[in-house]
C-alpha cells in the first residue's frame, strides 16, 4: 500500500512539474504587472523573468508586424474595403503628340492584399497570445519555487512534450498559405461584380453584397435558369454515374466470385485492365470512336443496320445516355476490386445458417451480401456520389459540356454541363468570376450537407461495431 501511494504521489508532482496549458483569460486575470504588461510590449513577461532571447524574438515579432501595417497592411485593409479608385485614363502628351495611358489601381491585387493582411494579422494574434501565455507560465514556475525554463529547454520541449504541435507546425502553415487563403480570397470574389466587363487594371470592380447569388437563385433570370437545369442534370448523373456503377459491379463481382465460375483470376484480370490505361486516354478514345464520322458510326452504317449516323454527341439526350455508359466502362472495375474484398470476408457461417433454415439465393442477398455490403461500403458511396457532382474529367473530355445551347445564358453552358463545368467556363471562356465563385460556393454546400447528412443515417456511423 505503501508503494501505491509513493507512486501515486510520485505521478502527482510528475504533472504538476509542467503547469504550461493555460488560457489567455486566466493570465490576464491572474497575471502580474510583467505579464500584463506583455499585452502591449510583446516579451516584456518572458524579460522580467531572465527569458531575454525569447522575450527579444516576441518583441521583434511586435515591431515588424507594426512596420508591416504602417509602411503597407494598413493601405491594403483600406484599399479591401474600396477596391480601388482610380481607373486607368488615357492622357494626351503635348510634348510628344500622343496619347499615353496612365496606371490604374487593381482591384484584384487590393483584394488578395487585402485578404492576406487579414491572414497576417491573425497569425500575429496568435504569437501575441502565445506570449501572454508564455509569461503567466513563469509567473506560475516562479511562485511554485520551480526553476524558470531557459531557450534551451524550451526547444528541447519541443522535440519532446510538444513534438505533435513541432510536426503539425509546418504542414498547417501550408494548408492555410495554400488552400485556406486561396479560398477565402475566392469566396470573397462572390460578392463583387468581378465580370467580364469589369477586368482589372483597365476596369474596376465593385462590392455588390449577395447580389450575385440572387441572380443564379432566381430561376427567372437567365442565369438562374441555367443554373437550375444544370443543377438538376448534375443530380441525375451522378445518381445514375454511382449507383449504376455500384450496382453492375456488385453483381459482376458476385458472378466472378460465384463457386461455379471458373478462372476466377482471368474473369478480375479483363476488367481490371481498364483501370491499367490512364482514364483520360479511355475517354478520348471513346470520345474519337463516337464521333459522326468515328468508328462506331462507320462500322454500323458498313454493316447496314444504320442509315445515317447516330447522334452520339450533338444530340442532348444522346449524349447524356452516352457519358453515362462511357462512365460505366470506367468505374465499373473499381467497384469490383472493393466488393470482391468484401464479399470475401463475409462470414461463410451466416450463408450456411441461412441455407439450413431453408433461405434462398434471392433473400440470402438482400438479408445478408447486401446489408453487409451496404454497411461497409456506404462511406464509398458517399465520397463516391460527392465525387461525381464535381466529376470534371468524363464530362469534359468527352463532350466538353456540349451540345450547346443559347438558352443557357447566352450559350455559356451546354446540355451536359455539370456544375463544375459550367464553373470552368463561366471563369476561363467567359471571365464571369463572380458568378464561377458563387457556384463553387452553392457546390460545396449541398456537397458538405449531403454528405455529412447522409453518413449521419449510415450504419456505418450509428453503429461502428456492427458487423465486427
Amino acid at each position: 500500500m505503501r508503494a501505491r501511494g509513493a507512486k501515486k504521489k510520485g505521478t502527482q508532482v510528475k504533472i504538476k512539474e509542467f503547469p504550461d496549458v493555460v488560457s489567455v483569460r486566466e493570465s490576464l486575470q491572474k497575471g502580474n504587472a510583467a505579464v500584463k504588461l506583455s499585452c502591449l510590449i510583446m516579451g516584456a513577461g518572458n524579460i522580467r523573468y531572465r527569458q531575454f532571447i525569447k522575450g527579444i524574438l516576441f518583441l521583434a515579432a511586435e515591431v515588424i508586424y507594426i512596420l508591416f501595417m504602417i509602411m503597407f497592411g494598413a493601405g491594403t485593409l483600406v484599399g479591401l474595403t474600396t477596391l480601388g479608385t482610380q481607373t486607368t485614363q488615357e492622357v494626351f502628351n503635348e510634348a510628344k503628340q500622343i496619347y499615353e495611358y496612365t496606371q490604374g489601381d487593381n482591384s484584384m491585387l487590393f483584394l488578395l492584399y487585402g485578404v492576406a493582411t487579414i491572414f497576417i494579422t491573425l497569425g500575429f494574434f496568435i504569437i501575441w497570445r502565445t506570449n501572454v501565455k508564455s509569461a503567466y507560465t513563469q509567473q506560475k514556475r516562479t511562485e511554485e519555487g520551480k526553476k524558470v525554463l531557459t531557450l534551451k529547454e524550451d526547444l528541447k520541449s519541443l522535440l519532446d512534450k510538444r513534438l505533435n504541435s513541432t510536426l503539425l507546425f509546418f504542414p498547417t502553415l501550408c494548408i492555410v498559405i495554400f488552400t485556406i487563403l486561396p479560398l477565402v480570397f475566392m469566396i470573397c470574389m462572390a460578392f463583387t461584380n468581378y465580370d467580364r466587363n469589369h477586368q482589372p487594371p483597365g476596369q474596376l470592380f465593385d462590392w455588390v453584397g449577395l447580389v450575385n447569388f440572387e441572380k443564379i437563385l432566381d430561376s427567372g433570370s437567365g442565369l438562374g435558369y441555367a443554373f437550375w437545369h444544370i443543377l438538376g442534370w448534375t443530380f441525375v448523373w451522378a445518381i445514375a454515374a454511382t449507383f449504376l456503377n455500384y450496382i453492375i459491379g456488385m453483381i459482376l463481382a458476385m458472378i466472378i466470385n460465384w463457386k461455379e465460375t471458373r478462372c476466377k483470376g482471368f474473369w478480375r484480370f479483363i476488367f481490371v485492365l481498364s483501370i491499367a490505361v490512364p482514364q483520360f486516354v479511355s475517354l478520348l478514345i471513346m470520345r474519337t470512336m463516337l464521333q459522326e464520322q468515328g468508328a462506331i458510326n462507320v462500322l454500323l452504317q458498313n454493316l447496314g443496320l444504320i442509315d445515317s449516323a447516330l447522334p452520339f454527341w450533338t444530340n442532348a439526350t444522346w449524349a447524356r445516355v452516352t457519358i453515362i455508359v462511357v462512365n460505366l466502362w470506367i468505374g465499373i472495375p473499381f467497384t469490383i476490386l472493393q466488393v470482391t474484398g468484401i464479399l470475401q470476408n463475409i462470414p461463410a457461417e451466416l450463408y450456411e445458417s441461412a441455407k439450413m433454415d431453408g433461405a434462398g439465393p434471392v433473400t440470402i442477398f438482400f438479408k445478408i451480401t447486401l446489408p453487409y455490403m451496404l454497411f461497409v461500403t456506404a462511406p464509398y458511396l458517399i465520397t463516391q456520389f460527392i465525387g461525381n457532382i464535381n466529376n470534371f474529367n468524363v464530362i469534359y473530355l468527352l463532350t466538353e459540356g456540349g451540345p450547346a445551347t443559347m438558352s443557357y445564358y447566352n450559350g455559356t453552358g451546354g446540355k451536359t454541363d455539370l456544375l463544375v463545368t459550367w464553373l470552368y467556363k463561366l471563369t476561363i471562356d467567359f471571365n464571369d468570376y463572380n458568378y464561377g465563385a458563387v457556384i463553387g460556393i452553392l457546390t460545396f454546400v449541398i456537397c458538405a450537407v449531403l454528405a455529412l447528412a447522409t453518413y449521419r443515417r449510415t450504419g456505418s456511423y450509428k453503429n461502428e461495431e456492427g458487423f465486427q
